[in-house]
C-alpha cells in the first residue's frame, strides 16, 4: 500500500519546491528592481518550474523503475529461498510453481492443503515487499530533497530557467512519443505473431481467396457440421456492403447538413441545431442496435413483405442504415470545419465577380474544402468497418456471399468477437483465426487512413 502514496508525496514536494524556488527568485528580482542586484534571465514562474521538476523526476523515474522491476526482481529473490527439489524443476514445471506462488502472494488461493515451503516463500515475498517498498521511499525523499536543495542553491539571476524547463518539457514530449509509438508496435507485433502462428495451420491464399467461413473446427473424424473453413472473403464481403449502405446514408446526409450549417443558416439556428446534430455522437452504439433490432429491422421486414419480397429478420440493410445515422454528425462535424476554415476572401472575391450564392459555394467553397472532406469522408469508412454492436444486433452473424442486402451477413469485427468469446485454447485455429481477422482489418483501415492523407496532403490548399 506505501507504493500508492509514493504519487501522492512525490507531487506535495514539487509543489512545495515550486512555491520555494518561485519565492527565490520573487525575491532576487525585488533585488534587482532596488539595484541590488542584476535582472533575472527568465520570469519568476520558470524557476519555480525548475525547482518543481528536478524535485520530483528524479523520484518518479525511481518509482517508474520500481514497478517495472520489482515484481521479478523479488520472485526470483524469494524461489532462491526454495527447497532443492523446488528449485531443479524442469522449465515447464517451475512456470507452475512459479504462477502458485504468485496467486498465493496475491491471495487468489482457495484450497486450504498449502504446502508449508510455499506459504513460507509468499510470507517471505510479503516482508520482503515491505522492506523494500519503505527503503524505496526513503531513498525517492533523499533524491528529491537532494535535488531541490542543489537546484535551489543554484537559482541565480544568470540562470537561464526557461531554457532549462523548456529542454525538460521536449525531452517529457519526446518520451511520451516514443512510449505511443512502441505501444503501436507492441499491438501490431502481438497480432502479427499470432496470425503468422494461424498460417502456419491454414494457408495464406485458402484464408485470403476462399469463399466459405466456418471457423467451427470437428474434435472427431466423424463430427459433422465442424468443417473448418477459413475463407475470409464472405466476412470481408458483409463487411463492405454494411460499410457501403452507412457511407450513402451518412455522406450526402452529413456533407448537406454541414454545407447548410456553415453556409445558409444564421448563427442563431447555427448555435442550436449543431450542437443537437453532434449529441447523436455520443450516444452508446449499443443504443442504436436496440434501435436497429426494435424499431428498423421490423420495418424494413415489414415493408419488404408488403411488396412480397423475401427480407430476413435481421439484415445488412438495417444494419447499414442505422450505422450511416450514427456516422452523420462525425462527417457533418469534420465537414463543418473544414469548409469554415475557407478563407472568406474566396467567397468575396467571387461575390466581386457576379457570382450568386449558389454559384460560389458549389464552384469556389467546396472544391476548396475538398481534400479535408475527403479525408473525413475516409476516416468515417474506417469507423463504420469497425463497427460491431450495431452489426451484433442488427445484421446477423451469417457469413454469407451475397450482394443482397435484405439478407442477413456479418462482419470481421463481429467474428471477431465470436471467435474470442468464452474459454477459447489459443493453439487452435479457430481461435487464432480471430488475430488474422484482426490483421486483415488492419491492414484495409491502415489502407484507407494511407490515402486519406494523401488526399489530403496532395490537394491541400494554404491560404494567408
Amino acid at each position: 500500500m506505501l507504493l500508492f502514496y509514493i504519487p501522492a508525496a512525490l507531487l506535495i514536494l514539487s509543489s512545495l519546491a515550486y512555491r520555494q524556488g518561485r519565492d527565490k527568485a520573487f525575491a532576487l528580482n525585488y533585488k534587482a528592481r532596488e539595484g541590488r542586484n542584476s535582472r533575472l534571465h527568465s520570469r519568476p514562474t520558470y524557476y519555480g518550474l525548475l525547482t518543481a521538476f528536478w524535485c520530483g523526476i528524479p523520484g518518479l523515474l525511481l518509482y517508474l523503475f520500481w514497478l517495472t522491476a520489482s515484481d521479478w526482481g523479488l520472485t526470483g529473490f524469494v524461489l532462491r529461498t526454495l527447497p532443492a527439489d523446488m528449485r531443479n524443476l524442469s522449465g515447464d514445471q517451475l512456470n507452475l510453481l512459479l504462477n502458485d506462488l504468485q496467486n498465493l502472494v496475491a491471495g487468489h488461493v482457495a484450497v486450504s492443503d498449502i504446502d508449508p515451503a510455499m506459504q513460507a516463500a509468499a510470507d517471505f515475498y510479503h516482508r520482503l515487499e515491505f522492506i523494500s517498498s519503505v527503503a524505496l521511499a526513503l531513498v525517492i525523499l533523499t533524491a528529491s530533497i537532494v535535488a531541490f536543495a542543489v537546484v535551489y542553491r543554484r537559482i541565480q539571476p544568470a540562470l537561464r530557467a526557461r531554457n532549462h524547463v523548456e529542454r525538460i518539457i521536449r525531452y517529457a514530449l519526446i518520451a511520451c512519443s516514443t512510449l505511443a509509438i512502441f505501444c503501436t508496435i507492441g499491438i501490431v507485433l502481438s497480432v502479427l505473431f499470432e496470425s503468422i502462428r494461424f498460417f502456419q495451420q491454414i494457408p495464406v491464399a485458402d484464408f485470403l481467396f476462399g469463399l466459405k467461413w466456418s471457423p467451427q473446427m470437428a474434435m472427431r473424424a466423424d463430427q459433422a457440421g465442424s468443417s473448418g473453413s477459413f475463407g475470409a472473403i464472405p466476412v470481408m464481403a458483409g463487411t463492405f456492403m454494411i460499410t457501403a449502405i452507412a457511407m450513402l446514408v451518412a455522406v450526402p446526409v452529413g456533407l448537406l447538413s454541414a454545407v447548410y450549417l456553415s453556409e445558409y443558416a444564421g448563427n442563431t439556428f447555427r448555435a442550436v441545431v449543431k450542437p443537437l446534430l453532434e449529441i447523436l455522437a455520443g450516444i452508446p452504439t449499443v443504443v442504436y442496435g436496440f434501435f436497429a433490432a426494435l424499431v428498423v429491422s421490423p420495418f424494413i421486414r415489414q415493408t419488404g413483405t408488403l411488396i412480397g419480397l423475401d427480407v430476413s429478420s435481421e439484415s445488412a440493410l438495417a444494419a447499414g442504415l442505422v450505422m450511416g445515422i450514427m456516422i452523420i454528425p462525425f462527417i457533418s462535424s469534420l465537414s463543418d470545419d473544414v469548409i469554415n476554415a475557407v478563407p472568406q476572401s474566396l467567397r468575396d472575391g467571387s461575390y466581386g465577380l457576379g457570382a450568386t450564392k449558389n454559384e460560389t459555394v458549389m464552384q469556389v467553397v467546396l472544391p476548396a474544402a475538398l481534400p479535408g472532406i475527403v479525408g473525413g469522408v475516409l476516416l468515417a469508412v474506417s469507423r463504420a468497418i469497425g463497427e460491431t454492436m450495431i452489426v451484433v444486433m442488427a445484421a446477423g452473424l451469417s457469413a454469407r456471399l451475397t450482394a443482397n442486402p435484405l439478407e442477413a451477413v456479418t462482419t470481421v469485427t463481429v467474428q471477431i468477437v465470436t471467435l474470442l468469446v468464452g474459454d477459447q485454447e489459443f493453439d487452435s485455429p479457430k481461435t487464432m483465426a480471430a488475430f488474422a481477422l484482426g490483421l486483415l482489418l488492419f491492414i484495409v483501415t491502415l489502407i484507407l487512413n494511407v490515402i486519406a492523407l494523401y488526399i489530403v496532403r496532395k490537394y491541400r490548399e494554404e491560404y494567408e
